[in-house]
């Protein structure tokens, strides 16, 4: 399906060019913590900070979970925030992705996978550390720009076309093609704007303690520092009020003027027709290989990647699961450039398979443009209705089969 291709891109005369023709800030005042092997984090024991216990009436406008009026006066002084996590199966495994409301995943390289959280609704209760965070590309940026007006977007640089010694300081369209570039992207949505933007870039204009290295998060052996980026939830939200990012912007325009809410739709398990889903994203990729199992009783469904079950190791190995599993087939194209950068179309139209209550619907996707949410329908045409709670939407290379 896809031929093999060295997974390492190297970004950093991007990063220089960046710093030279973008920000002239200096890399020192962007200082990163490297924890002694002696404080490994390991799995980490989370305390609320809210009584859970209350009534739950308030639903989550990004996927109609139901929370308490505590967790609802906190996420009503916020906007969503979409953060790039990685998945290279030496990373695994993650922190954070249990508390995302929405994940998305497409290949972002050489059939290696990486995530798009959503956070705006389950990560209020605790205190979230998400990791390792990676480099932004084109089509993540296309599907967090859905997320209403200016929605918090983080990630440790980006796909882009910055050289430090290039002639006129960019890389030719061969090295580096225009469509992938996602800083060419973020500078047309008016994200970056340098330190005021709504744009948080760990490669350039965000430090400690928004984003910390740490090599030990995983075990006293260090890890590769590529693998060791973390960010804190509480903190960039923090940062996103110094720059006027809140719930309302600086202007008084508040991020869901013309947020798309989804259809939702109370638990109905069903003697399931679909209790196993399994796809791959490129042939002879295993390890990045998912296995969707459904749980009848309590309605959802178990994730496994690479053959074991995927787990959050900041939420005590808590297993990932999803209320819903999407499907969306895009139009696959790449390499595009000799940086081995690949393409999938997520803004236009195309099939889509979603996974509910143990039952498949034969659906299609639309999104308009990049700042307009996608919406699933079924054959009828009629949109559809998410089960409330998690959402993962797999981004899928037309043509791949999904067994279920």
């Amino acid at each position: 399906m896809k031929s093999f291709f060295n997974k390492h891109l190297t970004l950093i005369l991007g990063f220089v060019g960046l710093f030279l023709v973008s920000t002239g800030v200096s890399m020192a005042a962007f200082t990163y913590l490297i924890k002694d092997p002696g404080s490994s984090s390991g799995t980490e024991t989370k305390r609320s900070r809210i009584d859970l216990s209350k009534p739950k009436t308030e639903i989550c406008p990004i996927n109609g979970a139901k929370f308490t009026k505590a967790e609802r006066d906190i996420w009503d002084t916020r906007r969503p925030t979409a953060v790039v996590i990685e998945n290279h199966k030496d990373a695994r495994p993650q922190s954070g992705l249990s508390k995302a409301d929405i994940v998305y995943e497409a290949v972002a390289e050489g059939g290696i996978t990486r995530f798009l959280g959503i956070f705006y609704c389950a990560g209020v209760a605790e205190e979230v550390k998400m990791a390792p965070i990676r480099s932004a590309r084109v089509y993540f940026v296309n599907l967090a720009a859905g997320y209403g007006s200016f929605p918090i977007f983080l990630h440790q640089g980006a796909a882009n076309r910055l050289c430090g010694d290039c002639p006129g300081g960019i890389k030719s369209t061969s090295q580096v093609a225009k469509e992938v570039d996602a800083y060419g992207l973020l500078d047309k949505l008016g994200w970056r704007n340098g330190q005021r933007g709504n744009d948080m870039d760990g490669g350039y204009n965000i430090g400690v303690p928004i984003v910390i290295r740490d090599q030990y998060r995983l075990s006293s052996e260090p890890a590769a520092w590529e693998h060791s980026v973390v960010a804190s939830l509480d903190a960039v939200y923090n940062e996103a009020k110094k720059r006027g990012f809140e719930f309302k912007d600086s202007d008084g325009v508040a991020w869901n003027e013309d947020f798309k809410v989804w259809q939702f739709s109370d638990d109905k398990p069903q003697t399931p027709t679909a209790s196993e889903i399994s796809f791959r994203f490129w042939d002879n990729w295993a390890d990045y290989d998912v296995i969707w199992s459904y749980d009848q009783g309590t309605n959802r469904y178990v994730r496994k990647n690479g053959g074991v079950v995927h787990v959050d190791q900041a939420f005590e190995k808590t297993p990932l699961v999803a209320k819903n599993v999407v499907i969306l087939f895009a139009k696959e194209k790449g390499p595009v450039d000799s940086e081995h950068h690949m393409y999938y179309e997520v803004v236009g139209k195309g099939d889509a398979l979603v996974f509910q209550n143990g039952q498949i619907i034969k659906a299609t996707w639309e999104k308009d443009s990049a700042t307009s949410r996608e919406v699933f329908f079924d054959e009828e045409g009629a949109e559809i209705s998410f089960i409330r709670g998690p959402i993962w939407i797999e981004v899928v290379p037309v043509g791949n089969d999904i067994n279920y």
